[in-house]
C-alpha cells in the first residue's frame, strides 16, 4: 500500500486505496446513498448537510466517506462510492470540496433495502448533470431547513404518474410555418409543498440548466436552442402537456438556471420578444460559481 501513498502518506485523491478495513453501510451511510441516486453526484457539503445531526465532528464525517470510497472490505464486496475524475480537472480542484457518485457497491446496497427507483439519469456532459445535482439538492437542502415547505423529488412525481421524463410536443417553425414533433427531455422536474394556514398547496418545476452550450437563436430549427426551448414549454406548460404527463394538477414553471450573468438578461429578453403580453411561468436564475471554471 506504500506505494500508493504521496510523500507525506496521505492516499491518493483520484484512486480508491483499501487497507483492508472493514466497512459496512450505516443508516447515515444509505441517507448519502439515497441522495446521489436521486440527484447525482455530489460534493461531501452537500452530503454533510443532509445529516448534520448525525455527526458529532464534521471531520469524521468527511473521514466516513473516506472511508466508503477507498474501502473495498464491504459486504457488497467493494467500495461504496467513486470519486468523478472530472472534478479534477479544475485547476484549484484540491481546494474544493470533493464530489461523490455511487459505486456498484452502493447500488446493491441499495437494493436491498428496497430503496432503488426508476429516476431517469441525467443526460448530456457531466458537468452538466453536476451542475443540475447541485441545484436539485440545494432546493432541498433549503427546504429541509425550514417548517413551511416540503421538498418532492423527481422519482416521487414519475412514479405518482408512471412516467419517462421525456415528453413528445408540437411546435411551429416560426419561419416556415411547418410543425415538427419534438421530444421534451428537462434536466429536472420537481416539486414544493407549501404548508399554509388554509391547507397544503402544490406548484412544481421543470428545470433547465444551462452552462452556455447551445445557441439562444439558431437558423436551424431542428438545432436546440433556447427559441425552440421557449416554443416547447409553451405547448407543455400552456397546452395542459404537463398535466397530461405528469398527471399534475397544480400549475408548473420552468426554473432557467444558467452560469452566466449576461446570458441570463439576453434570455429573458428573448423572452419577453417571444411572449409581449408577458409570461408567469419562465424563471429566471443566475449560479456564476457553476460556470466555466466551477
Amino acid at each position: 500500500m506504500g506505494k500508493q501513498l504521496d510523500s507525506i502518506g496521505r492516499r491518493n485523491r483520484l484512486k480508491a486505496t483499501s487497507t483492508g478495513k472493514r466497512v459496512s453501510p450505516t443508516e447515515r451511510d444509505l441517507t448519502w446513498f439515497t441522495k446521489i441516486h436521486e440527484h447525482g453526484p455530489l460534493t461531501s457539503s452537500h452530503l454533510l448537510q443532509y445529516m448534520r445531526g448525525s455527526h458529532k465532528s464534521e471531520k469524521r464525517a468527511k473521514e466516513r466517506l473516506t472511508d466508503l470510497f477507498n474501502e473495498a472490505n464491504t459486504p457488497h464486496r467493494g467500495p461504496y462510492l467513486t470519486r468523478p475524475i472530472q472534478q479534477f480537472q479544475t485547476i484549484d480542484a484540491r481546494y474544493k470540496p470533493l464530489v461523490y457518485d455511487l459505486a456498484p457497491a452502493a447500488v446493491k446496497a441499495l437494493a436491498e433495502q428496497n430503496l432503488l427507483h426508476g429516476r431517469t439519469a441525467h443526460h448530456g456532459p457531466w458537468w452538466h448533470a453536476f451542475m443540475t445535482s447541485c441545484i436539485t439538492s440545494s432546493i432541498e437542502l433549503d427546504c429541509l431547513a425550514r417548517e413551511d415547505m416540503n421538498y418532492i423529488p423527481q422519482s416521487a412525481i414519475l412514479a405518482r404518474a408512471d412516467a419517462e421524463l421525456r415528453w413528445r410536443t408540437c411546435i411551429t417553425d416560426p419561419v416556415s410555418g411547418y410543425s415538427y414533433a419534438k421530444d421534451l427531455l428537462p434536466d429536472g422536474v420537481f416539486g414544493l409543498e407549501y404548508v399554509t394556514k388554509s391547507g397544503l398547496r402544490y406548484r412544481f418545476y421543470a428545470l433547465e440548466a444551462d452552462r452556455a452550450t447551445e445557441p439562444l437563436r439558431s437558423g436551424n430549427f431542428h438545432r436546440k436552442s433556447f427559441i425552440r426551448h421557449l416554443l416547447q414549454y409553451q405547448d407543455y406548460i400552456e397546452g395542459g402537456g404537463y398535466r397530461k404527463h405528469l398527471k399534475l394538477t397544480a400549475p408548473m414553471l420552468v426554473l432557467n438556471a444558467t452560469s452566466d450573468a449576461a446570458r441570463m438578461k439576453r434570455m429573458a429578453e428573448i423572452a419577453a420578444e417571444h411572449f409581449p403580453n408577458g409570461c408567469n411561468y419562465q424563471l429566471f436564475e443566475c449560479w456564476q460559481e457553476l460556470g466555466a471554471v466551477f
